[in-house]
C-alpha cells in the first residue's frame, strides 16, 4: 500500500473529514448556506481587518530585518548546500505559484473598478488613475509576498538547516519541542491543509470562470456553471498528469513555460498599446506606490462608512494568508542553497516588480482606453469582471490570437497552481516527506478540483472567498507565532 499511499493518519483523515463535510454542506445546504457564506465573510472582514493590516506591515519589516541584519548570510541547507534550480527557473516558479491566475483575472478589471469607485477622493482624473494602480499594487506587491516569504523562509530553515520534517509543524519546534509530533503539530498541519485547499479552490474558481468567459467571447459557448465545472475537470486531469511527473520535471517545465508565455504576452500587448505612455505609467505609478507606501499600506478607512476596504484589501490579505502554507512551502521546497538575503530580496522584489509592470501594461492601458472613451471597459467590467481581459484585448489588433493566448495562459497557470498545491499537501499529509507516493499525488490533485466544483455549486465565488477568508484569519495568527519561533532558533544557533 505504501507504494501508492504513505500518509500521516492523524493529519490525513481529519483533513478529509473537514473537507468532505464542507463539500456536502456546500452542495446540499442551499440558500441558507449561501446566505451564511455571505454574512460570515462580512463579519470576519469587519472584525479582523485591523489585524490583517497590522500583520502584513509587520511581516515586511520582519523580512527586511532578516535579510539585511545579522542573519542575512545564513544559507538554507548549510554552508555547503547547492541550489537545485537556476535563477530563471526559480523566479518562474515563484511567479507562477504565487500570482498567475489573479493577475490575468484582475489585471485589467481591478484598476478600472478602483478608478470608478475610488477608495479615497482625488482632485483629478489623472490622480484617480494613479491611485487605482497604486491600490492594485498594494494588493499584489510587497505585502502579499512578505506573507509567502515568512512561511517559505521559516520552513526552509527548519527543514534543510535543522533536519526536521518538511511540514508546517516543524517551524514550531523551538516553542513546543517534541510536542510537534503530537496533537499540537497535527492541528497546525490540518489547518495548513484546509487553508491551502480552500485558497487554491478560490483561485481555481476565478480561473475557471475566466476561461469559460473567454470561450463564450470567442466561440459563443455558454459561460455558466456547467462550462466552468467542465473546465475544472479538464484542467484537473491535466494537472494530475503533471503532478505525477514531480517537481523537477512537470512543475519546473510548466513554470518556465508560464514565464516565457507571460513575457511574450506582456511584450506583445505593450507594443500594441500606447507604448511610451504605458512605460511612463509604470515609472510614475511605481514611484507613487513607494512614495505613499506607508500611507496606503496602513490606511484602514477609520472615518469612512464604506465596505470598500473589506471587499478588496482585507479579502486580498486573507486570500494571500490562506495561500501562505501552499506558496510558502512550495518556495521553501525550491530554495535550498540560497542565503536568507538572496531569498528575501528575491521573493519580495523580483515578482513584485514583474507584477507592477504587468498591471501597468494591462491596467494602465485599460485606464487610458476608459479615460478616452468612458464606458468602453467600465460597463462590461461592472457587469462581469471575468470579461475584462477579453473586452480589453478586443480594442487591439489580433484580438482572436491574443484572446486564445490569454485562455491558454490562464489554463497553464491553473495547472501549475493545482499541481504545486498537490505536492505541498502531499508533503504535509505524509508527515513531511519531500516525495510522496504517486497515488497520493493523484488523490490530492483530484480533491482540489472536486472542492472547487463543490464551492461553485454551493454558492459560487462568494462561497470560495468566505472559505478562504475564514481559514485565512486562523493562519494569520499562526504566522505571528512563526516569526517568534524562527527568531528564537536563530538566536540560539547563530
Amino acid at each position: 500500500m505504501k507504494k501508492y499511499f504513505d500518509i500521516h493518519p492523524q493529519v490525513f483523515y481529519p483533513s478529509i473529514v473537514l473537507i468532505v463535510g464542507f463539500i456536502l454542506l456546500s452542495i446540499f445546504g442551499g440558500e441558507p448556506v449561501r446566505l451564511f457564506f455571505s454574512e460570515a465573510s462580512k463579519l470576519i472582514t469587519q472584525s479582523t481587518g485591523w489585524v490583517f493590516i497590522l500583520g502584513v506591515n509587520f511581516f515586511i519589516v520582519f523580512c527586511l530585518w532578516l535579510a539585511l541584519g545579522q542573519f542575512g548570510k545564513v544559507k538554507i541547507g548549510g554552508e555547503k548546500a547547492k541550489t537545485e534550480f537556476s535563477l530563471f527557473s526559480w523566479f518562474s516558479m515563484l511567479f507562477s505559484a504565487g500570482m498567475g491566475i489573479g493577475l490575468l483575472y484582475f489585471g485589467v478589471s481591478e484598476p478600472i473598478q478602483h478608478f470608478l469607485k475610488p477608495p479615497m477622493p482625488q482632485a483629478s482624473t489623472a490622480d484617480l488613475a494613479i491611485q487605482a494602480l497604486d491600490f492594485t499594487f498594494l494588493h499584489y506587491g510587497l505585502h502579499a509576498w512578505s506573507i509567502y516569504c515568512i512561511v517559505g523562509l521559516s520552513l526552509a530553515y527548519f527543514a534543510f538547516n535543522r533536519g526536521l520534517p518538511f511540514s508546517l509543524r516543524s517551524i514550531f519546534y523551538p516553542i513546543i519541542g517534541d510536542r510537534i509530533k503530537g496533537i499540537y503539530g497535527n492541528i497546525i498541519d490540518i489547518v495548513a491543509v484546509v487553508a491551502t485547499l480552500f485558497g487554491l479552490a478560490t483561485s481555481l474558481g476565478f480561473g475557471a470562470k475566466q476561461i469559460a468567459t473567454g470561450l463564450q467571447f470567442l466561440f459563443d459557448i455558454d459561460a455558466g456553471v456547467n462550462t466552468q465545472i467542465t473546465v475544472i475537470l479538464i484542467i484537473t486531469m491535466i494537472a494530475t498528469i503533471s503532478v505525477v511527473t514531480g517537481l523537477k520535471k512537470g512543475v519546473r517545465f510548466l513554470s518556465r513555460l508560464n514565464m516565457i508565455l507571460a513575457l511574450f504576452f506582456l511584450t506583445f500587448v505593450l507594443f500594441l498599446s500606447d507604448t511610451l505612455n504605458v512605460l511612463g505609467i509604470f515609472i510614475e505609478s511605481t514611484g507613487m506606490y513607494f512614495d505613499r507606501f506607508i500611507e496606503i499600506g496602513t490606511w484602514s478607512s477609520s472615518f469612512v462608512d464604506s465596505t470598500w476596504q473589506n471587499n478588496w484589501t482585507i479579502f486580498y490579505y486573507a486570500w494571500w494568508v490562506a495561500w501562505a502554507p501552499f506558496v510558502g512551502m512550495f518556495i521553501a521546497r525550491i530554495s535550498k542553497g540560497r542565503t536568507f538575503k538572496e531569498f528575501v530580496l528575491g521573493v519580495l522584489f523580483v515578482p513584485t516588480l514583474m507584477t507592477f509592470f504587468w498591471i501597468s501594461v494591462f491596467g494602465g492601458s485599460g485606464l487610458l482606453l476608459e479615460i478616452e472613451t468612458p464606458g468602453v471597459l467600465s460597463n462590461p467590467v461592472l457587469k462581469d469582471a471575468s470579461t475584462s481581459l477579453f473586452v480589453f484585448l478586443k480594442n487591439f489588433p489580433f484580438y482572436t490570437f491574443t484572446s486564445i493566448l490569454g485562455i491558454f495562459m490562464v489554463s497553464v497557470f491553473f495547472v501549475t497552481s493545482s499541481d504545486s498545491g498537490s505536492l505541498v499537501i502531499d508533503s504535509i499529509t505524509s508527515g513531511g516527506k519531500l516525495d510522496a507516493p504517486i497515488g497520493q499525488r493523484i488523490f490530492w490533485a483530484l480533491i482540489e478540483g472536486f472542492v472547487a466544483i463543490a464551492l461553485l455549486l454551493g454558492g459560487g465565488l462568494a462561497a470560495m472567498q468566505t472559505a478562504s477568508v475564514s481559514t485565512g484569519i486562523l493562519f494569520l495568527l499562526i504566522l505571528f507565532v512563526i516569526c517568534y519561533s524562527l527568531i528564537v532558533d536563530l538566536k540560539q544557533n547563530f
